[in-house]
């Protein structure tokens, strides 16, 4: 998997502003259901929003073992939401972002 450049991200943060969060993280923190929401959230999306409701702490290290675990990139991390992106190369090519 390639590494997205300052430039895609810039554009993928663009397109983050409208998004509303999808996955919340709480107290029970990195599950393995949780992981799969994320996966399955980007399957559907490419880009979506993560919003640490708990151990806000810990948001930094916790959205990496997301991004690690679902084998997608960290866009962004704006106060207590992150911003994830993973292409979907099974998506139609309309629907697809375009970074």
């Amino acid at each position: 998997m390639k590494e997205i450049t300052g430039s895609q991200k810039r554009k993928l943060k663009s397109l983050a502003h409208k998004l509303k969060p999808i996955v919340l993280i709480g107290q029970k923190g990195i599950t393995e259901s949780l992981v799969k929401a994320v996966d399955k959230a980007l399957e559907d999306h490419e880009l979506i929003k993560v919003k640490f409701i708990d151990l806000k702490d810990e948001k930094v290290e916790l959205a990496a073992k997301v991004v690690s675990d679902t084998k997608s990139f960290l866009v962004n991390m704006i106060g207590n939401t992150a911003i994830i992106y993973r292409e979907n190369p099974e998506r139609p090519k309309e629907d697809k972002i375009k970074i």
